[in-house]
C-alpha cells in the first residue's frame, strides 16, 4: 500500500550536524503525499441480489376479486414509485391524522431522534479533534524556595515567583490515515442510527394502521356474535315454550342452552382483545391508555389500494431501512478495520508553544521575557503483540457484519415473497367467503319467505340467521385480511424515502 512505502521513505535520521534542507522538503512532501491515503481497503458497497423476483413462480397480474366491501382487485405495479405517507391509500383521514400525531407524540421515536443527534454530535466531535491542531492558552504563577547547597553551591537559599502566559499547538500529522478511517467508522455509524429511525418511523405507521384495522374487525365481529347470540337466545326460549306444550324433548333445551352459553363465552373473549387493541393504539400514538380522545375505526371506512408497487430485489435493497442500516454496519466495520492496520504505522506528533516567562507580572510581556518550543516526534511500533490481534479482530467484526448483512437481505427477500403470496391467497379466500355469504343471504331471504307462507318454522328461520351471522365474522376476518396485507405490503418494501434527515429530526 502507498501508507507503508511513503512511511519507511520518512524513516530518515537527521540531526542537526546533518541537516539537509532538500532532504527536509522531500520529507515534507513525502508526508503531504501519505496523509491523502489511508490505511485498510475502501469501502464498497455489496452486490444487489441477482434473482429477477421474489418468489419461485411467477405473481398473477392481479389478485382475485370479490363481490363485497374491500373486494376489488389489486394490480401489481412493477417499478411504481411508494408514497412517503403510504397509508393514505387506505382512505381514512382519522387514521391519517393519528399517525401524524404519533410521529409528534411517539417516546420510541423521540428516543431514536435523540440517539441519531447523539451519533452526529459525537462525529462532530472527533473531527473537531482531530481534523484541526489544538490550540490551547494558559496562564500560571508560582512560588519557589531554591536553596543554593542542592546544586553544590553557598549561600542562602533564596524566595522568588515565576509567571509564565503561552499559547501553544499540538497536530497529530495522519499519515497512515487512521484518523480518516475513525472518522468514516463514525460517519456509518450515524448513518445506521439514520436508518433505525426511518425504520422506526416505518414500523410505527405500520403497527398503527394495522391496530387500527384490527379494531374495526374485532367491532364488527362482535356486532356479529351479539346478533347470533340474540338469536339464540331467541331460539332457547321457543324451545323451553314447546317443552312445556309438550313439543319437544328437555334435550333439545339442553342441547341449544350449551350453543348459547358457548356463544356468550366467546364475547368476553373478543371484548379483551379489543379493549387491549384499544391500550395498544393508545402507546402507539404516545398516549396513556386511560387518557381517551382516541378515534374508533369501522372497515366501511377503509379503501383498499387498487394498485400496489412492486419494485425489484435490486432495487429493494436501497430503499429499506433495515437493509441500508446493515450496510452502515459492514461500512463502519470496515473504516474501523482501516483504524486497526493504521496502528501498525508511524505515528508523527507535532507540537509548538509560544509564550513569555518573567519573575514578576510586570516584567511578563517585556522584552526578553519570551520563550517558545517546537517538537515533532514520529513513533514506530516496533514490537507490540496487541496490534496485529486487534487487526485480526477487526477483520474478524467485518466479516460477521458481512454475514449479517446478508442475512438481513435474505430476511427481506423472504418478507416481500411472504406478503406478495398473502396478497393473492387472501384475496382467493375472500372471494370464497363473500360467495358463501351471497349463497347464506340467499337462503336466510327464502327461509323469510316460507316462514311468512307457514312452510317453515321460527327455529328454523332462527337457524338460518346465525348461519348467515357466522358466515359474515369470517367475511369480515377476510376484509380486515386484505387491509393488513397492503399495509404489510408497503412496509416489506421499505415505506416511502424520507427527503433528509432534518425532516426526520
Amino acid at each position: 500500500m502507498c501508507n507503508a512505502e511513503v512511511t519507511r521513505s520518512l524513516g530518515v535520521h537527521r540531526t542537526k550536524t546533518d541537516y539537509n534542507p532538500v532532504r527536509a522538503l522531500t520529507a515534507l512532501i513525502l508526508a503531504g503525499l501519505l496523509a491523502g491515503c489511508a490505511a485498510g481497503p475502501d469501502f464498497k458497497r455489496p452486490a444487489v441480489p441477482d434473482v429477477p423476483g421474489y418468489t419461485a413462480a411467477p405473481l398473477p397480474a392481479q389478485t382475485a376479486s370479490a363481490p363485497t366491501t374491500l373486494g376489488d382487485a389489486q394490480h401489481f405495479s412493477a417499478g411504481a414509485s411508494v408514497s412517503a405517507q403510504w397509508w393514505h391509500g387506505l382512505g381514512s383521514s382519522k387514521l391519517d391524522a393519528l399517525i401524524e400525531q404519533a410521529f409528534q407524540a411517539s417516546p420510541t421515536l423521540a428516543s431514536a431522534k435523540a440517539t441519531l443527534r447523539q451519533a452526529q454530535e459525537i462525529y462532530a466531535a472527533q473531527a473537531g479533534s482531530t481534523l484541526y491542531p489544538q490550540v490551547d492558552a494558559g496562564i500560571g504563577a508560582q512560588r519557589q524556595r531554591l536553596n543554593p547547597s542542592t546544586l553544590g553551591q553557598t549561600g542562602d537559599a533564596r524566595e522568588f515567583s515565576l509567571y509564565n502566559a503561552s499559547i501553544g499547538v499540538h497536530y497529530q500529522l495522519d499519515l497512515a490515515g487512521g484518523n480518516r478511517r475513525a472518522l468514516e467508522a463514525l460517519a456509518a455509524r450515524a448513518e445506521y442510527r439514520r436508518y433505525e429511525l426511518e425504520g422506526a418511523r416505518l414500523t410505527l405507521a405500520a403497527n398503527i394502521v394495522t391496530t387500527a384495522i384490527t379494531q374495526a374487525r374485532l367491532a364488527g365481529q362482535i356486532q356479529a356474535t351479539e346478533a347470533i347470540l340474540r338469536a339464540q337466545d331467541e331460539q332457547l326460549h321457543l324451545t323451553r315454550e314447546r317443552v312445556r306444550l309438550g313439543q319437544a324433548a328437555p334435550d333439545d333445551v339442553l342441547a341449544l342452552q350449551t350453543q348459547v352459553e358457548q356463544t356468550r363465552a366467546g364475547l368476553p373473549l373478543l371484548r379483551r382483545q379489543l379493549q387491549q387493541n384499544e391500550h395498544l393504539l393508545a402507546v402507539l400514538a404516545g398516549r396513556a391508555p386511560g387518557a381517551g380522545g382516541l378515534p374508533t375505526f369501522t372497515l366501511e371506512e377503509f379503501t383498499l389500494p387498487s394498485d400496489l408497487p412492486l419494485v425489484l430485489p435490486s432495487e429493494l435493497v436501497r430503499r429499506r431501512p433495515d437493509i441500508q442500516a446493515a450496510e452502515a454496519l459492514l461500512h463502519a466495520a470496515n473504516a474501523e478495520y482501516g483504524v486497526a492496520v493504521a496502528k501498525l504505522y508511524p505515528q508523527l506528533n507535532i507540537s509548538a508553544s509560544l509564550g513569555s516567562q518573567a519573575l514578576s507580572t510586570g516584567a511578563l510581556f517585556g522584552g526578553g521575557s519570551a520563550v517558545w518550543s517546537l517538537i515533532g516526534q514520529l513513533t514506530q511500533p516496533l514490537f507490540n503483540p496487541g496490534l496485529p490481534a486487534e487487526k485480526r479482530a477487526s477483520l474478524a467484526a467485518f466479516d460477521a457484519a458481512a454475514a449479517n448483512y446478508q442475512s438481513v437481505v435474505l430476511e427481506a427477500l423472504r418478507n416481500v415473497a411472504d406478503v406478495l403470496r398473502a396478497l393473492d391467497n387472501d384475496a382467493q379466500t375472500l372471494a370464497a367467503l363473500a360467495t358463501a355469504d351471497i349463497a347464506a343471504q340467499g337462503s336466510l331471504e327464502s327461509m323469510q319467505r316460507q316462514y311468512a307462507l307457514g312452510a317453515a318454522s321460527y327455529v328454523q328461520l332462527l337457524t338460518a340467521q346465525q348461519q348467515a351471522q357466522q358466515n359474515r365474522i369470517n367475511l369480515i376476518a377476510a376484509q380486515s385480511q386484505r387491509l393488513v396485507d397492503s399495509a404489510a405490503l408497503y412496509q416489506a418494501l421499505g415505506g416511502g424515502w424520507v427527503a433528509s434527515v432534518e425532516s426526520l429530526l
